[in-house]
């Protein structure tokens, strides 16, 4: 009887709550201006006891491969995978008619308590270029079809080079103030993503968004303020942080720019805050996470499973290291003006001022960094390059004399020193720009959360060559994912993990890649650093064995501890045209459902498929137009 209703009077009935339409207009292309508050302690939970991180050893590498590489990395044809990131287009008007009024979903799936909330990633375009929603009609719609699913909420990319594209300190929310309040009136969470990195040129990326222009100006006249690997090759995806601190960007500093950008966020959506936006995830390096970009896919750089390269051979400064041997006694401490000014010559003052200025401005770039580092160390010559036999980024690890597993430069001195150096670098980056988002945040009701990468292949082998030139100091004999751990519990910010949905035996074997290795790996390094872990699926995946991976990874029963312990949320890469196909749509119906009643309640995927079904079958033929609209 239910299916003779109109598809709005079925929705309802199954909801048990009638949803009045909105009456804003959908079809304006005006942009508003903007403007974002809730209270997040239901979607988020605080990790558990602690619990010692062990990584079992697996099988090395045994590849043969030439112990040289040639001088220059090469520059191969591109093969980028795009991203399927278009969201449902407008509907037909008497569908999107229908679509106005479902807005709540069935209380058999609004199940409460436990459970890991499910977020989706919306297309990377969802703002275009003129600063107005892209697709207006048809995010309504779709953002209305996941509430009906039972899904948490959304995340968002809020994009620096749209936002303040211009010029300094003029900052143009246009569309997203749009957006904000589309996810407000359909009842979603927004996670918000300060996304401080160039779209375009990694996996996924549909579309491009480059820096704003005025940071790449300023990038252009001092190339050293771009990533840079030993051939001299420049990244521009994100501002190096060798640069964090120098005042290169228009007078102000990188951490400044992002500190007043997210202050700027704060101010104009502060009425959001903690109601609709719950979690700000900020962006700390290329594709938004903490990490070197070792391995960029633009121009073909890199593919997968190379091991990457170290970016870290910028011009030294050599400025900053002339000896003025009268001024040693006095500068070689952070406490060099209490001694000069002990001694009362105004010179020396001048001096000593004007040095130290020089000083805290140029050691900040990479090269001069490591130079100052090694002259500490006391091997002043292991300062002027990083290590030059790692080789390329599309070798493997016994291609090189740094990566090998016997004798090695990884396990040597040398490489101790390094490579301390060089994840400490990007320790410290993620420790500054978390103070500032910690104090700019704070009792906001927001959480905090900073993406890490799942780099897993070459993981078998001993050195984990793609983690160490990424920055993670990771090897078969050193944690290197505790220290992140523990950074982010310091400033109580969630970490967010890639790679959940993949299992081993589904990733080249002769690469030794190992996600579920990694994974748990992870979450045993979060436990015991007390920090929240939250997690994504880095591939599209529709299928059911992708989804059973995620609830088992999601339930966090590494060692077979049964804990009450499970990922604090979960966020699916992406909203569509493919995640609304009929087949697609009811495994994630039924997968947003699993996840929701938690890990403690057993049914298998039959049941609840079943459970969810009737709801689909109501729903499907919203979708399904949606789908089919979408692919002509």
């Amino acid at each position: 009887m239910i299916m003779a209703m109109s598809l709005p009077h079925q929705i309802r009935a199954i909801a048990g709550t009638p949803i009045a339409a909105d009456p804003g207009s959908l079809t304006s292309e005006s942009t508003s201006s903007s403007t974002t508050t809730v209270n997040a302690s239901a979607v988020w939970k605080n990790p558990l006891t602690n619990l010692r991180v062990s990584v079992k050893n697996t099988g090395d590498n045994d590849r043969v491969s030439p112990l040289s590489s040639p001088p220059l990395s090469p520059v191969i044809g591109g093969n980028i995978r795009g991203d399927l990131s278009v969201a449902c287009q407008a509907f037909a008007t008497e569908t999107e008619t229908q679509v106005e009024n479902l807005h709540s979903f069935p209380e058999s799936l609004e199940k409460k308590g436990k459970g890991v909330p499910v977020f989706v990633m919306m297309p990377l375009d969802s703002v275009k270029m003129d600063n107005t929603v892209n697709r207006r009609k048809a995010m309504n719609a779709s953002l209305q079809a996941l509430k009906s699913a039972g899904v948490e909420g959304i995340m968002m990319d809020v994009w620096w080079g749209l936002v303040e594209r211009d010029e300094p300190g003029k900052y143009n929310w246009g569309g997203y103030t749009e957006l904000l309040e589309m996810a407000k009136k359909h009842g979603l969470k927004v996670q918000a993503v300060m996304s401080f990195h160039q779209c375009g040129g990694n996996v996924g990326d549909s579309c491009t968004i480059p820096l704003p222009k005025w940071v790449i100006e300023e990038m252009d006249k001092d190339p050293d303020l771009a990533y840079t690997d030993q051939w001299g090759r420049r990244n521009y995806e994100y501002v190096s942080l060798g640069c964090d601190t120098v005042p290169a960007l228009k007078g102000r500093t990188p951490v400044q720019c992002y500190s007043d950008y997210m202050r700027a966020f704060r101010d104009n959506f502060e009425h959001l805050l903690g109601d609709t936006i719950v979690e700000i995830q900020v962006g700390m390096g290329p594709a938004g996470e903490l990490r070197y970009p070792s391995y960029p896919e633009q121009n073909g750089t890199w593919k997968f499973p190379g091991i990457g390269a170290f970016q870290c051979y910028d011009k030294v400064i050599y400025f900053l290291f002339l000896r003025l041997d009268f001024m040693c006694t006095f500068l070689d401490s952070s406490f060099a003006m209490v001694n000069i000014i002990k001694y009362s010559n105004p010179f020396l003052i001048i001096v000593g001022y004007v040095t130290v200025l020089i000083s805290s401005f140029f050691v900040q770039y990479m090269l001069s960094s490591l130079q100052a580092a090694a002259e500490a160390y006391g091997k002043p010559e292991w300062g002027s390059t990083g290590p030059t036999d790692a080789g390329h980024y599309n070798n493997w690890p016994e291609d090189t004399n740094f990566f090998r597993k016997e004798g090695g430069g990884w396990a040597s001195e040398y490489g101790e020193f390094f490579l301390t150096w060089y994840s400490k670098m990007l320790l410290d980056h993620g420790e500054r720009i978390l103070q500032s988002a910690k104090a700019i945040f704070e009792n906001r009701g927001v959480k905090i959360s900073v993406k890490i990468a799942g780099i897993h292949w070459h993981y078998g082998t001993r050195s984990h060559a793609p983690e160490l030139t990424a920055g993670y100091y990771n090897t078969r004999f050193r944690d290197g994912y505790l220290p992140i751990a523990q950074m982010l519990a310091r400033h109580g910010a969630i970490f967010n993990f890639t790679c959940i949905e993949m299992r081993d035996h589904e990733q080249p074997q002769d690469a030794l890649c190992a996600p579920e290795k990694l994974v748990r790996q992870v979450a045993l390094a979060t436990q015991e650093a007390q920090v929240p872990l939250a997690g994504e699926n880095a591939l599209q995946r529709y299928d059911e064995y992708a989804h059973e991976q995620i609830l088992r990874s999601a339930a966090l029963d590494v060692d077979g501890n049964s804990s009450d312990r499970e990922m604090c949320a979960f966020t699916y890469l992406r909203m569509n045209p493919h995640l609304f196909q009929p087949d697609n749509w009811r495994r994630f119906v039924a997968f947003v459902k699993k996840m929701k009643e938690g890990k403690d309640v057993h049914k298998c995927w039959e049941q609840v498929e079943q459970e969810a079904e009737h709801f689909v079958h109501v729903t499907q033929p919203l979708v399904q137009e949606a789908a089919v609209a979408l692919m002509h």
